[in-house]
């Protein structure tokens, strides 16, 4: 059984991490905002806030994650709103060509260098035509001269502080150009892009070609 990273911390993690990553979760739905009934998976959901952002729009709701602690904190958040489940992101027990918007949030920075062009490439495959992927992570700047210095080692030590792999492909995915470099060298275009007032995230939507 798979070692569950965030079991110790998933019942706090929302206090930890939501105030400042729902600010980027804000921006992102004036970037791709919600309508009834479209069909939106959040891939590695944890505790389900991305999720819960659409919910009041009468979207058809996924999930996926594969740590069970997180996913625990998600079906308490969300109830009936959503379809939840133990997943791989990088082969997803989901049916083809079945979601408008596919959300892939500070997710990708985590992953071994290798799984994340595959994880792009599974989300395309459960991708409408004319659906649309949105990438939220952190971004390799420049940023602003004070306050981004600060929050980019701020972020360092989160990062840190989650491990030494965690932390080793957090520093693989910004020395390679983080969304932007994986992004290019995909089969995908890019539709729009926002990064935050002082560069230490961004928010990528892309299409197929």
């Amino acid at each position: 059984m798979k070692h569950d990273a965030y079991g110790w911390h998933a019942g706090f993690y929302d206090r930890l991490y939501e105030p400042a990553a729902k600010i980027l979760r804000d921006v992102g739905l004036t970037i791709f905002p919600p309508r009834e009934n479209i069909a939106i998976l959040d891939v590695g959901c944890g505790t389900g806030s991305q999720l819960a952002l659409y919910r009041r729009a009468g979207c058809r709701l996924v999930g996926i994650d594969n740590l069970p602690a997180m996913l625990a904190v998600a079906k308490q958040k969300l109830g009936q709103a959503a379809e939840l489940c133990i997943g791989d992101a990088t082969r997803m027990p989901l049916a083809a060509s079945r979601f408008d918007l596919i959300s892939v949030v500070f997710v990708l920075h985590e992953m071994d260098p290798e799984l994340r062009p595959v994880v792009l490439k599974e989300c395309q495959r459960l991708l409408k035509p004319g659906g649309r992927i949105m990438l939220m992570d952190y971004h390799p700047g420049p940023f602003s001269k004070v306050m981004g210095k600060i929050w980019h080692l701020l972020i360092k030590l989160m990062e840190i502080s989650a491990g030494r792999k965690h932390y080793g492909n957090y520093r693989d995915f910004i020395a390679s150009g983080g969304l932007e470099s994986l992004i290019a060298d995909s089969p995908l275009h890019l539709v729009r892009r926002y990064v935050s007032e002082h560069g230490v995230t961004a928010i990528y939507l892309i299409a197929a070609r």
